[in-house]
């Protein structure tokens, strides 16, 4: 019984084997890519808030609290909103919001790679790990010698388990809802957004001062 000979192995198959485990560097460095730029946006939409696991909570830069407010189960997220008398006092509301109703912090229940940007992004890679396995297996299918299909039954075997942490905890995060939480889709959510913005508006035309301004002598 003789050994394995690389020599007996031809460039095609080194090729096919290469490329194989390649396409299995590229996903990664895909996957690796979209977690990055969706950590960076999640810190952008936060602007300068903290969560607070233990309490659930937001806290601004003001030392204020924000709380969850609703849910919106479409899209995955938990909305959270400050004390509207709080946020309409603040010194440095002008530069944080413009609702009436406070300040609102959406946070993704789903932890990476479970939310669904992370799920697309990830689909993506675990997609170039199956077109790095065609080549090999089109080359096996070929009948090559048993050398030539040592080297590329390794690098099938070895893409599929480095590609393993790929296609695994894909399945959504349990999310645990308090009672009594409101579930809010994102239409509900900029529809209250706008009704409260009308109702301050309505409250700010009935002011003493604005009628006068609009009074008789005003027209003139």
């Amino acid at each position: 019984m003789t050994g394995f000979s690389a020599s007996a192995v031809g460039v095609e198959v080194w090729m096919a084997a290469g490329y194989c485990l390649t396409l299995v560097g590229l996903a990664y460095m895909i996957d690796t890519l979209a977690r990055r730029a969706a950590a960076v946006s999640e810190g952008g939409l936060s602007g300068g808030f903290t969560y607070h696991s233990d309490h659930d909570a937001w806290k601004c830069p003001q030392e204020q609290w924000l709380w969850p407010q609703s849910f919106d189960a479409h899209n995955r997220v938990m909305r959270y909103r400050g004390t509207p008398s709080v946020c309409n006092a603040c010194p440095v509301k002008d530069t944080c919001t413009t609702s009436p109703s406070g300040r609102e912090v959406q946070r993704v229940v789903d932890s990476w790679p479970a939310s669904e940007a992370a799920r697309f992004h990830r689909g993506i890679a675990c997609v170039v790990v199956v077109l790095g396995l065609v080549w090999p297996v089109g080359t096996a299918l070929a009948g090559p010698g048993g050398d030539s299909l040592l080297v590329l039954a390794a690098a099938v075997a070895a893409a599929l388990l480095l590609s393993v942490p790929l296609w695994s905890h894909l399945l959504r995060t349990t999310v645990v809802i308090p009672e009594g939480m409101l579930h809010r889709s994102l239409d509900d959510a900029v529809a209250e957004r706008e009704a409260a913005t009308a109702a301050l508006i309505r409250r700010r035309s009935s002011y003493g001062s604005d009628r006068r301004e609009s009074g008789p002598e005003a027209r003139r």
